[in-house]
């Protein structure tokens, strides 16, 4: 058991190493993206089912709260949180709107929109960034595997190179953290 949690460690890190190799210009693109729409009064709304859900809300929970520096709160709205929303939606509108309604109620031109979804098919992430990109929202997609539908979708996906799924979320909320650290100390901390 002991070389399993070795081997399994050992795998997150190199799957992290290759994704930061992969990815480190375009995780700077959008952590300046996302603080000059944060400068400017626009929000981020974060969503995905399951696991990627709890990322959403964490990384929501980031930003509003803070990451490690002492600053005014960053809008952000993880989507998936609000259970009165949730069945509400489900049941009136069906799970694949989950998402896609909740975008139309908060979403506006020059907000950001996070999609994240490990396999890339969600059907219910897939139609909450459809309506994001009807509202004018930039968006990016958080995925792993081959990005499924997705990564193709939007403005900047970033695709992990690995199907496991532990794997995908621990690069994700890795990728949460490092952006919100680029926003906090070089983003804002430097305004253009």
């Amino acid at each position: 058991m002991k070389e399993f949690a070795i081997k399994a460690f050992d795998e997150s890190a190199e799957v992290k190493r290759r994704f930061a190799r992969d990815h480190a210009e375009k995780i700077v693109q959008v952590a300046q993206l996302l603080g000059r729409a944060l400068q400017t009064g626009h929000k981020v709304l974060l969503f995905g089912n399951g696991g990627s859900a709890t990322d959403a809300a964490h990384i929501a929970a980031e930003f509003v709260g803070r990451y490690k520096r002492e600053r005014a709160p960053f809008p952000a709205i993880a989507l998936a949180t609000d259970i009165a929303a949730i069945t509400c939606i489900a049941n009136d509108y069906g799970f694949e709107e989950l998402f896609a309604r909740q975008v139309r109620a908060h979403g506006q031109a020059g907000d950001v929109a996070i999609a994240i979804s490990t396999s890339g098919n969600s059907p219910n992430v897939l139609k909450g960034v459809e309506a994001a990109r009807a509202l004018g929202l930039t968006t990016v997609a958080w995925t792993g595997g081959s990005g499924g539908k997705l990564a193709g979708m939007v403005d900047y996906g970033f695709v992990v190179p690995s199907t496991v799924t532990a794997r995908i979320q621990e690069s994700h909320i890795t990728l949460g953290h490092v952006l919100c650290e680029l926003i906090e100390d070089h983003v804002l901390a430097n305004p253009a």
